[in-house]
């Protein structure tokens, strides 16, 4: 399947309810079989994945960063049409993948407090969205489970955050919206809105799959040139590894040595150039 196969009344929505409210949902994006089989090929990963290391990250939950070096459960759908359609429409044709993450939310973690994914640049509000995150649920999302909680409207907010009228978080979650949604799915989030995960007070893990992506002149959060070996990135889609680094932001934004990054791919690395 490619962009044109896409179904351009859903792109338009999915566009439409990001400008709106910030976030959009599609349901059932992903097979009942297919999202079991993407989280099969995570669970071995999961497993070998310590929990987090602060209140950010949760300290019962299980975060698995540099996931294409890890797994190639994702590889399709961090290419996939629908997802490529949308961003070209919110971020433009240059873009990267920014923050790839597998987050396995444990039994008796507490809410994630709330943040923007675009606050780690220094960029003022308001401004063109250079972040679109997409969650993939790969269980059901439920609100008892974790899942993501979101301030509808608050990507248009430019002098107020969540915490002005509630000191210490008292207060916030009753204006939250919880993205329920069943396995399969997918939630679009604006960069500039204000969202986080959710507690999980159930008994089960609940597993998800952050694929964020971020303008092609910004630096990504994770460095994939280090994360994910050469040696793998060689043999995967041209058009991910294009979203792993191994592009150019025009005019030429990224180049190596005066070429194009992709074509050092295929070259032994311990041989310089001539």
């Amino acid at each position: 399947m490619t962009a044109v196969d896409v179904d351009s009344m859903l792109v338009d929505r999915v566009v439409a309810d990001l400008d709106r409210q910030g976030y959009a949902v599609v349901e059932h994006l992903l097979s009942e079989a297919d999202a079991t089989a993407v989280r099969a090929g995570l669970r071995d990963v999961i497993d070998h994945t310590p929990t987090g290391r602060n209140d950010f990250e949760g300290y019962l939950t299980r975060r698995i960063y540099a996931l294409f070096a890890k797994s190639r459960a994702f590889d399709a759908l961090a290419v996939h049409p629908l997802l490529l359609a949308v961003l070209d429409r919110v971020l433009g044709t240059s873009y990267q993948l920014s923050a790839p993450t597998g987050i396995d939310i444990g039994p008796g973690e507490k809410a994630q407090v709330l943040h923007t994914d675009d606050s780690i640049y220094p960029i003022p509000r308001p401004h063109p969205e250079v972040v679109l995150n997409t969650m993939w649920a790969l269980d059901d999302f439920t609100p008892a489970n974790g899942a993501t909680r979101v301030l509808p409207g608050s990507h248009r907010w430019t002098d107020r955050t969540p915490f002005d009228n509630h000191p210490g978080n008292d207060g916030i979650e009753d204006e939250t919206v919880v993205v329920a949604m069943p396995a399969g799915s997918v939630l679009f989030i604006a960069g500039s809105l204000w969202h986080g995960g959710g507690a999980n007070r159930t008994d089960r893990p609940r597993l998800g799959v952050l694929l964020e992506y971020a303008a092609g002149w910004l630096r990504p959060q994770e460095n994939h040139i280090l994360a994910v070996p050469r040696e793998v990135v060689a043999g995967l889609d041209p058009r991910l590894q294009e979203l792993l680094g191994y592009n150019i932001h025009p005019p030429f934004v990224g180049y190596v040595d005066g070429r194009h990054p992709r074509r050092l791919l295929g070259e032994r690395p311990d041989i310089p150039a001539t």
